[in-house]
């Protein structure tokens, strides 16, 4: 008698892991690191990764080339707080900045003395007696060779997340977070300070102040500031804007650094925070605001 249900062919679940199937992808192997990324493309292509993932492992084959040197805050530019600051300065300037993490000097900035978080100043408004440098976690230091992959993980197996960077002359080139390393492997990361673009580009700051986004348009803040930009310009032929950040930009002549600061129109600009070259962030004020009272 034959058997009413015959057994079906087995499928063979296909148990290979993803690294080996780009690994067989690619095989024989890309002789240089373009080759490779370009294998990668290739990849996507064919429906063996996604953008997303192309994206990241692109990041870590970059990364693997770069050292902290590459992606620092370079000195000059590094918010940092004074040791010997009054706690409402130093409270000022920790809102002002919206950094989570700060290298504390004293005397000069040259003599880093350690790490303050911005939460442990909480602690200082609740109990005055306490004192700062007992809230200082100790600070790391890198040389500017120092790998990011090598970074990578010492930030994690120490579970730091900000070091200063050292020349070869034993002198403060810059500093360096986890989220810079980071950043070369999944991009951008945002941050609560991060405003989305449905969520407005220009906002007060506790100070009387302004953030302003570097991708609004240069006529709303004319419209918000009161102030007309376009008639500011002194060359009629001046190509047009679409952003404040390029039209800033272009009147300063250069690529704008962060915490450099330009007054035109009228308003002082003050750069936030820069990436790949362009303004994410301005501080912007009117400049009579900020000239000092004089008495009658």
């Amino acid at each position: 008698m034959s058997d009413p249900h015959p057994a079906r062919p087995i499928e063979r679940e296909d148990k290979r892991g993803f690294l080996q199937k780009l690994a067989e992808f690619i095989h024989p192997g890309p002789d240089s690191t373009d080759e490779l990324i370009e294998t990668l493309a290739e990849a996507e292509d064919n429906h063996i990764i996604n953008n997303e993932s192309r994206l990241m492992l692109e990041g870590v084959i970059r990364m693997a080339d770069m050292s902290a040197g590459d992606v620092m805050v370079a000195a000059p530019r590094m918010d940092m707080l004074d040791i010997d600051a009054p706690f409402d300065a130093l409270m000022h300037q920790v809102i002002e900045t919206a950094h989570s993490r700060f290298p504390v000097y004293e005397g000069e900035r040259e003599n880093t003395i350690g790490i303050l978080l911005a939460k442990d100043l909480l602690k200082l408004q609740r109990a005055p007696e306490l004192n700062i440098r007992a809230l200082l976690r100790p600070a790391v230091f890198v040389p500017e060779s120092k790998g990011l992959n090598d970074l990578l993980r010492q930030f994690r197996d120490n579970r730091n997340h900000l070091a200063i960077v050292i020349d070869e002359f034993g002198r403060t080139a810059g500093l360096i977070t986890i989220e810079d390393v980071l950043e070369q492997i999944v991009g951008e990361i945002e941050d609560e300070f991060d405003i989305a673009d449905d969520e407005g580009d220009i906002f007060g700051l506790p100070d009387r102040t302004f953030r302003v986004s570097g991708d609004t348009a240069p006529e709303r803040v004319s419209e918000a500031f009161g102030v007309n930009l376009e008639t500011a310009r002194e060359d009629a032929e001046a190509p047009s804007f679409d952003t404040i950040g390029g039209l800033i930009a272009h009147e300063m002549g250069h690529v704008p650094k962060r915490g450099e600061v330009f007054v035109f129109a009228g308003l002082q600009f003050v750069v936030l925070h820069t990436r790949a070259g362009a303004v994410r962030w301005f501080k912007v004020s009117p400049v009579a605001a900020l000239a000092p009272m004089t008495s009658a």
